[in-house]
C-alpha cells in the first residue's frame, strides 16, 4: 500500500516532468499518484500537442481519466491498462474542448484524430456518460472493451463515432444489450454472461460470441458474412439461428450438439442451419480443438462428418426420451448429462464397437454412459443391471471400468484447489451461512466399501480424506499410502498438509479480529481428531467452557454440516460406495471409481450454478505464499473464539 505522502512525491515528481511539445509517444507504466500530472488534466494548457500514440498502464490509485487530452490534434492511439479505481467516466474526458473555447458556442470536436482506443481492466468502471449529441471520436474506427461493469454503452458512442468498424467486448459480464452501430463491420464478443440480445447492426459482416449464454435475440444484421459461435455448454442451437442468414458459419460446441448436427434431416436442429451456405462445426477432444467435425454445404448438398454412426443413435435405451423418469433415475439434468458424454468421449470410450445390446446392436456413447450411470448409482446385482438394459454383464463390467478411467482423465479440472477469487465466494458463504469468518473448508474422512468380485471373497474397505465447501462440492481428496489408515498419518502425508505447511495454499487476506492489529489467516476446519494447526482448527474440548469457546464450539459444529451433507449426498447418489458393487480385480479401478463418483458429484452441484463451470481453469499457485512458521494455532483459534463472541454481543445490541 503506498502511503499518502509516497503519493504526493510521486505526483510532484510528475508534475516536473513535462514532457517535450514535439513528443509523439508517450508510455507511463506504474502510476501510483492518485491525480495525474497537470500536463495531462489541464484542458487549456497541455504541452502534448505533437503526441500521436499514448499508452498508460497500472494505474492504481486514479478515480478519473485524464481531461485534458480530447484537445490533443494528432492524437491517434489510446491505451488505458489497468485502473481499478475508476468507476465513472463524465462528460469532462470530451467536453474540455466545449467547455473552455474563446468562443462558446463555437462546436470543436473531441478526439479529433483518434483511430483506435482499448480500455482494459477497468474492474469497477460502472458508467460511461456521453451524450448523444456531444461530438467526438470522428474517425475512431476500432474499440477494445475489457474487464469492467459496463451495464450499456453511451449513446454518443452510437451516434458519433461514425468511422467505428471494429468493436470487441470482452468480459463485461454485465452488458445487457447492443444496439444501434450504424457503421459496424466487426464485432467479437467474449464471455459477457448477461448479454441477452443483439439487434440493428445494418452493416455488421463478421460476428464473434464466445461464452454469452444468456443470448436469445441476434436481428438486424442482413449484411451478415460470418458467424463464429462457441459455447461448450450448450445443448441446442439458438433460435435466431433461423432468423439470420450469414454465409459462412462456424460453430465450436459440445459433442453430444454436433452429434445432432451430425444426424441433418433426420436431427433436431436441421432446420436451425440448412439454409446457411458453408457451415464447419466442431468438438474437442484430447485438447484438439476440432478432433471432432460436421463439414456442411448447402448448394450443392455436401455433408461430411467423423462422428461416428454409434454415438448418432441417440435413445436407444427408452426411458431417454422421458424427461421426468431420466431425471428422476439419473438425479442430473439432460444438460448434465450431455455434459458429461461430450466430457468422456475421449480414448478410454473410443473404439467399442464390441460393447452390444443382447440383440447385437452396438451401444451409442449415450447407451454407454447412461449404463456406466446405472452400475454406479444401484444397489442390484450387476446381472440384475445388465438384464435391465439388455447387455451382458461382462459388458456392464468393462462399461463401467472405461468410464471411470474417461472420468479420471478428463474431468481433473472439477477437483481444483479454489483460486483467489472461488475462495473469496467460499469464505463469504460460510460467513453468511454459519458466521464463520474467514473459513475455506471442511476436513473430515469417507469410508468407502466394495463386495466380494470372482477374484477374493473379502469386502475392500478404502478411507479418503476431503476437503468441502460450503456448496457440497469436494475440492481435494486424498487416499494416501495403501494400508496406512490411520486418519492422522493420511493427514501428515497429503498433498493438503504439504501445501498448507508451505504456505501455498490457504495464503489469502487474514481477519482483523481486534482494533490493535492481531489477525487470523485463512483456515478449514475438523472435528477433534484432528491436530490444532494454524490452517486447521478443531473444537474446544475441555467440559468446562468460557462463553467465548462455547460460541466457537458453536459455530464450528454448525459449518461442519456442510461436509455431513456432502458425504451423505455422495453415497446416497452414487451407491455402489456402500459396499454392494463388487471390488474390480485391478485396484487402480477401484481408486478411479470412487475419484469419479465424488468428480461426477462436483459436476452435477456446478451444472446447477454456470459461472462455477466458466471458471474452471487451471491456476498457478506458486507465487502465492503465506507465512506460518511464526503463528500460533492455539492464539489464532482463542483470538477467532473471542472475535465471534465480540460480534455475536455487537449483533444483539444492533437487534435491540
Amino acid at each position: 500500500m503506498v502511503s499518502e505522502e509516497e503519493q504526493q512525491r510521486i505526483e510532484k515528481v510528475f508534475d516536473e516532468l513535462c514532457p517535450p511539445p514535439r513528443l509523439e509517444y508517450l508510455a507511463i507504466e506504474g502510476y501510483f499518484g492518485r491525480w495525474l500530472p497537470w500536463w495531462m488534466m489541464s484542458s487549456s494548457a497541455v504541452p502534448l500537442k505533437s503526441l500521436r500514440t499514448l499508452m498508460i498502464d497500472d494505474l492504481a490509485c486514479c478515480t478519473q481519466l485524464p481531461d485534458g487530452l480530447c484537445q490533443l490534434p494528432y492524437l491517434e492511439f489510446i491505451q488505458i491498462n489497468r485502473a481499478p479505481a475508476i468507476k465513472r467516466v463524465g462528460p469532462d474526458f470530451l467536453q474540455s474542448y466545449h467547455q473552455h473555447s474563446p468562443r462558446p458556442s463555437q462546436v470543436v470536436i473531441a478526439f479529433p484524430r483518434l483511430h483506435k482506443m482499448n480500455l482494459i481492466g477497468m474492474v469497477e468502471w460502472e458508467e460511461w456518460e456521453w451524450e448523444e449529441q456531444v461530438q467526438a471520436f470522428p474517425v475512431l474506427q476500432e474499440l477494445f472493451l475489457e474487464h469492467c461493469k459496463l451495464k450499456c454503452l453511451p449513446p454518443g458512442l452510437a451516434s458519433q463515432a461514425s468511422a467505428l468498424n471494429n468493436l470487441h467486448i470482452y468480459y463485461v459480464h454485465s452488458l445487457i444489450s447492443l444496439a444501434n452501430f450504424p457503421s459496424l463491420v466487426e464485432l467479437k464478443l467474449n464471455e459477457i454472461l448477461d448479454l441477452e440480445m443483439i439487434t440493428n447492426l445494418p452493416r455488421l459482416q463478421k460476428l464473434t460470441i464466445e461464452d454469452c449464454p444468456k443470448l436469445k435475440a441476434l436481428e438486424g444484421v442482413p449484411a451478415l458474412q460470418r458467424l463464429i459461435l462457441t459455447d461448450k455448454d450448450m445443448e441446442t442451437l439458438p433460435e435466431y439461428m433461423g432468423c439470420i442468414n450469414p454465409r459462412h458459419f462456424e460453430l465450436y460446441c459440445s459433442l453430444a450438439l454436433l452429434a445432432s448436427i451430425a444426424a441433418a434431416q433426420s436431427g433436431p436442429e436441421w432446420d436451425k442451419f440448412n439454409h446457411i451456405e458453408h457451415v464447419k462445426a466442431y468438438a474437442c477432444g484430447d485438447d484438439n480443438s476440432r478432433k471432432w467435425y460436421v463439414l456442411y454445404t448447402a448448394n450443392p448438398y455436401n455433408l461430411e462428418t467423423n462422428v461416428g454412426l454409434s454415438f448418432l443413435s441417440r435413445g436407444t435405451l427408452t426411458f431417454l426420451e422421458d424427461t421426468q423418469r431420466f431425471e428422476s433415475l439419473f438425479k442430473m439434468t439432460r444438460k448434465t448429462f450431455s455434459y458429461i458424454c461430450s466430457l468422456v468421449m475421449g480414448p478410454s470410450m473410443e473404439d467399442m464397437n464390441s460393447c452390444t445390446f443382447i440383440d447385437g446392436r452396438v451401444l451409442s456413447l449415450q447407451d454407454r454412459v447412461v449404463v456406466a450411470l446405472r452400475r454406479l448409482q444401484c444397489t442390484e446385482p450387476t446381472e440384475t443391471i445388465a438384464s435391465s438394459v439388455g447387455v451382458s454383464e461382462s459388458t456392464v463390467l468393462l462399461v463401467t471400468e472405461r468410464f471411470a478411467a474417461a472420468v479420471w482423465q478428463e474431468a481433473d479440472h472439477h477437483f481444483l484447489w479454489p483460486d483467489s477469487r472461488q475462495t473469496d465466494k467460499i469464505k463469504s458463504m460460510f460467513y453468511k451461512i454459519h458466521n464463520m469468518h474467514n473459513c475455506c473448508g471442511v476436513i473430515c474422512t469417507i469410508d468407502t466399501t466394495f463386495g466380494p468380485n470372482c477374484d477374493h471373497e473379502k469386502i475392500e474397505s478404502t478411507q479418503m480424506q476431503v476437503i468441502v465447501d460450503p456448496e457440497m462440492r469436494f475440492r481435494n481428496i486424498w487416499f494416501g499410502p495403501a494400508g496406512r489408515l490411520n486418519h492422522l498419518n493420511r493427514l501428515y502425508d497429503s498433498e493438503l498438509f504439504q501445501e498448507c505447511e508451505k504456505g501455498t495454499w490457504l495464503n489469502g487476506s487474514k481477519l482483523k479480529v481486534a482494533l490493535d492489529g492481531p489477525e487470523v489467516g485463512e483456515y478449514i476446519i475438523g472435528d477433534a481428531g484432528y491436530p490444532l494447526l494454524p490452517w486447521l482448527l478443531t473444537p474446544y474440548h475441555e467440559e468446562d467452557h468460557s462463553d467465548y469457546k462455547a460460541e466457537f464450539n458453536r459455530r464450528h459444529s454448525a459449518a461442519t454440516t456442510c461436509a455431513m451433507k456432502a458425504v451423505a449426498r455422495l453415497k446416497d447418489t452414487w451407491k455402489c460406495l456402500q459396499g454392494e458393487m463388487p471390488s474390480p480385480v485391478n485396484p487402480n479401478t477401484l481408486i478411479q471409481i470412487i475419484y469419479g463418483c465424488c468428480m461426477l458429484h462436483n459436476i452435477v452441484i456446478e451444472m446447477e450454478d454456470d459461472a462455477a463451470m466458466l471458471s474452471s481453469k487451471w491456476r498457478n499457485y506458486s507465487k502465492e505464499v503465506r507465512q506460518l512458521a511464526k503463528e500460533d494455532a492455539v492464539r489464532a483459534r482463542d483470538m477467532l473464539s473471542q472475535y465471534f463472541l465480540a460480534s455475536r454481543s455487537s449483533e444483539s445490541g444492533r437487534a435491540g
